[in-house]
Formats: structure tokens, C-alpha cells, sequence
């Protein structure tokens, strides 16, 4: 059957496939979800089913591979979803031959491209306005979100300098590694499965978020970035220790408190808990913020006043990936930023 068939039925119902009344509400933006069978895509999808302003284009199963079909896919809709490896979303961003499609591309490939948007509306205050406006947006990465939310305000305040030695520990749960490592964890049949309950990676220092980050932190150099695995499903914790009575200004831990606090003042999705709340906390579970769109910022400083460690707390699979996509894609539609998303 021609593939031109399921784009249209696409157009006008919200599935391909199934036997369903057609959408009446011209208001609906058309959303293509390239990769939606993937970790990333199944949590968009999941976000966006059932919304009013939404409408769902879906190519079956058979033709989701299909270059003609994918391409009428990717030029019939208001805005494309890209959840694919770099090379495939590249491949997809050629395809598109329509100057109204607008597109959030959640892999690596254009995070740090000069004609992309970067898609951390709390970035600065001219951030969510550039993402409103712009055709192309890249998602950011999980690691590098949270890093990036740590190290831009204290490197824009001059607290860090940008040439800093820079280190940056992290731990995610399996899902940030894809199918592939799920099915390590999960999979006891699995060729290259594993019963560890955690391990550190990424030790050739080469990890693919290292651009994004020095790019979008103002670093100078890239950061010695030391990521890691634990026997869990999702939630992420990012830690970046900082030696104040090194620094140049030596800023003490509660300018540090502040100078974040300042930069997310208001922003729905992103806290700094008050100083007396971290001074109560004994634990931080990389759990904690499952399920939702939220990043927390910690300021964690030493009884003398001399360390701090600032440690970012976040979903990797929502704020880190599918619900962040949801933020931004919400804002290039004109729709409410916070729709679909806790």
C-alpha cells in the first residue's frame, strides 16, 4: 500500500492504524515522533497522548524505517520529535524540505551546532524566547543539563573562573544507557549481561556530552567528567566539588547559595532548596525526582565554610530527556510550558 496513505489518515486521526473518529479541533499542533519505539520516544509519546493541543502522527511498524514514508512523515506535521541515533537524526533533519516544521532533536548531533537553538529554557533570561522563536532546537543531554545548570551562573558571576580545573562526578540510573544497557541490567539472558551494582565508564575521558557542557558552561576546557552506573532503573545525581579557599574570589559557600538561587529565581522547573532545608539533609536519593520534570540544585558546604559541593538532582529520562522535550516543545507551539509535565 502507498505509503502516502497512512500520512494521510495520520493528518486526520490520532493514530495510524487503528479505527478512530478524526480530530475536529483545527487548533491541534501535528506531532511526528520520530523514534518513538525508543526509551526517549515511548516517554514523549506517553506525555502527549490524550492532550487536546495534540495530535499524534505515527507511521506503523513496518514503514517506520521506510525513507519515503518517514519523509512525508517528517514534512506533513508543525513539529518533529527526534529521538534517534546522531547519524539517523541528521539523516532526518535532511529529509525535511518543508520551512514550517519546526524540530526537537534529542540526540547529540546538533547540541552544540551554531544554528541550533539550545533547549534549557532556564539557561538565561533571553533563553526561552530564542527557543519560542527558533525552528530548530536541540535537547539537551541529562548529564549535561544538570552540569550546565551548576556551572553557568558561578562562571557568568565570575565566581569560577573559566579556566578552571573543573571535575564533575556523576551517577544514573541504567536507563540513561538505552535499551542496550537495560537489557545488560535487566536481561539475565542477555549475552553481556551484568549482576553489578554499580561501575564507573566514560574512562577514556572522551564521554559525548564533554562538547555540550564546555560549550554551554563557559568553561575554557573541557571538565575531567567521571559518569557511573548504579542498579537502578532512572534518577541521576551530578556532584561537582568545589574548593572555595582556592578559588580566586573565595567566595564563601553562601555567595555560591545565592548566585544560584538569583539565576533560577521563579522558574517552575528548577529550585535551589533554602540553606536551612540542606543543612537538615543527611542523604540525597538519585531517586528522588522520578516521574517529574524537576531539577534541584544542592549547595552542600563544610562546617568551616571552605568546600562546597553542588550536586544536581534530576530524572535523566524526564527533565533529562523526554519531559524536557515536552518544555520545549510546549514553548515553540505557544502552548502552556508546564502541559503534560509534574
Amino acid at each position: 500500500m502507498d505509503p502516502a496513505f497512512f500520512i494521510e489518515k495520520a493528518i486526520a486521526t490520532t493514530n495510524i492504524g487503528d479505527v478512530e473518529k478524526p480530530q475536529e479541533d483545527a487548533m491541534t499542533a501535528r506531532i511526528f515522533i520520530d523514534g518513538e519505539v525508543g526509551t526517549t520516544g515511548l516517554q514523549i509519546k506517553q506525555r502527549l497522548e490524550g492532550r487536546a493541543d495534540i495530535e499524534l502522527v505515527s507511521l506503523p511498524y513496518e514503514l517506520r524505517k521506510d525513507t519515503g514514508a518517514r519523509s512525508e512523515a517528517l514534512n506533513s506535521v508543525d513539529l518533529v520529535v527526534l529521538c534517534l541515533p546522531d547519524d539517523a537524526a541528521r539523516e532526518a533533519v535532511a529529509l525535511i524540505d518543508n520551512p514550517d516544521v519546526r524540530v526537537v532533536d534529542a540526540s547529540t548531533a546538533h547540541r552544540t551546532a551554531a544554528d541550533w537553538t539550545y533547549g534549557f529554557p532556564e539557561f538565561g533570561p533571553d533563553q526561552r524566547a530564542a527557543i519560542a522563536a527558533s525552528k530548530r532546537v536541540s535537547n539537551p543531554g541529562c548529564y549535561a543539563l544538570t552540569a550546565i545548570a551548576m556551572l553557568h551562573p558561578l562562571v557568568k558571576q565570575g565566581l569560577l573562573p573559566s579556566n578552571w580545573p573543573v571535575t564533575i562526578n556523576a551517577i544514573s540510573g541504567y536507563s540513561g544507557g538505552g535499551r542496550k544497557l537495560i537489557e545488560r541490567f535487566e536481561d539475565a539472558n542477555a549475552a553481556d549481561h551484568t549482576d553489578s551494582a554499580f561501575f564507573v565508564y566514560g574512562l577514556s575521558l572522551q564521554h559525548k556530552h564533554l562538547p555540550e557542557i564546555t560549550q554551554w558552561s563557559g568553561l575554557a576546557r573541557s571538565p575531567v567528567f567521571v559518569p557511573s552506573v548504579g542498579r537502578y532503573m532512572q534518577g541521576m545525581l551530578v556532584q561537582l566539588p568545589l574548593p572555595l579557599w582556592a578559588l580566586p574570589a573565595k567566595p564563601p559557600p553562601s555567595l555560591v547559595h545565592s548566585v544560584l538561587t538569583d539565576h533560577y529565581q521563579g522558574e517552575r522547573f528548577v529550585q535551589v532548596p533554602p540553606v536551612a532545608d540542606l543543612e537538615m539533609m543527611t542523604e540525597l536519593d538519585p531517586e528522588a525526582l522520578n516521574g517529574t520534570n524537576e531539577l534541584r540544585l544542592h549547595v552542600f558546604a563544610s562546617s568551616a565554610g571552605d568546600q562546597v559541593v553542588v550536586m544536581g538532582l534530576i530524572d535523566n529520562l524526564s527533565k533529562g530527556a523526554s519531559g524536557q522535550a515536552v518544555q520545549n516543545l510546549n514553548i515553540m507551539l505557544g502552548l502552556p510550558e508546564e502541559a503534560g509535565l509534574v
